[in-house]
């Protein structure tokens, strides 16, 4: 069998010219180049080079070999530093979920230009989620990293679930709603109003959060005509088919004819969350790391 070492000496040899000068650029000695070349040919039954005392020149077969030799050791060197980017989590693909009341705002943003321009070799997909099926896609090795929101009503083993920050939450209202003047609302006082989000104590994330704090304020939410759990929402509350309760985020980026109002208490409140997988290679772990380093609070 041809070896790696005899393909890098015979492309040395042809690329240098002579036998000499390669054993001085390899830094072996001639007759151990000489012997390599003899048994490579021994192996393969050609002959790769014509020499003599002052002339080197390939046979056909040489001819052959060589360009295939240099296609192959730079393909094995493409192979090995892609081997120590992924050891390192500097090259590859990492897929990002996210769920649709966690927006992707100017610090996610800022996060993920500074991941790429840090790490060219990663490119990132980015792709929307519930929270509970975020969890599911990571376990099974379809996603890498999930933005979601607490709470998570199924934990799984292999997970890692680690907080990231919390944020107020909001009352989204259309612009002639009777409470769109005032400077902060209690969630009791829209207990009269339709939900276009109906909040749910069975789904996990935003929805089972707001459902718990209208239960404590003594309320079920009244579903509105036409609704949505998603980005979407927004524009119900536009067209004035009901009210939302979105989280800081998502209410600094509502349409105009949209007026969001802070909820008062201490408990409204909603908690992002990061997941990954325990056993996650380094390109996963290293960008987590970044994530928690530029969301996580001081």
């Amino acid at each position: 069998m041809v070896t790696h070492k005899q393909l890098r000496y015979f492309v040395e040899i042809v690329e240098a010219g002579s036998f000499s000068l390669a054993a001085q650029r390899l830094y072996v000695a001639q007759s151990a180049l000489s012997r390599q070349v003899r048994e490579m040919e021994d192996t393969l039954q050609v002959v790769l080079l014509e020499r003599d005392a002052r002339h080197l020149a390939l046979t056909a077969a040489g001819r052959s070999l060589y360009e295939d030799a240099r296609r192959l050791l730079a393909l094995l060197q493409d192979a090995v530093a892609r081997a120590g980017h992924a050891q390192r989590g500097t090259e590859g693909t990492l897929k990002l979920l996210h769920s649709s009341s966690v927006p992707l705002d100017p610090c996610v943003l800022a996060l993920l230009q500074r991941h790429v321009q840090d790490c060219p070799g990663v490119s990132i997909e980015v792709s929307q989620g519930s929270s509970e099926q975020q969890a599911l896609e990571i376990d099974e090795g379809r996603a890498d990293v999930g933005l979601v929101r607490a709470p998570l009503l199924r934990r799984l083993a292999r997970l890692q679930y680690t907080p990231l920050y919390a944020e107020r939450l909001w009352a989204a209202l259309p612009a002639a709603h009777a409470l769109a003047g005032r400077e902060s609302v209690g969630l009791g006082e829209l207990r009269e109003d339709r939900f276009v989000a109906v909040p749910h104590p069975e789904r996990g994330g935003l929805s089972h959060r707001v459902a718990e704090l209208c239960r404590v304020e003594g309320f079920q939410p009244r579903p509105a005509a036409v609704r949505s759990r998603k980005w979407s929402q927004l524009s119900l509350v536009q067209a004035g088919f009901g009210v939302a309760v979105v989280p800081a985020s998502m209410a600094q980026l509502a349409p105009a004819g949209v007026r969001t109002v802070p909820l008062r208490g201490e408990g409204c409140t909603t908690q992002v969350m990061a997941l990954w997988r325990h056993d996650a290679p380094a390109l996963v772990l290293r960008f987590a790391q970044a994530l928690q380093a530029a969301l996580a609070p001081g």
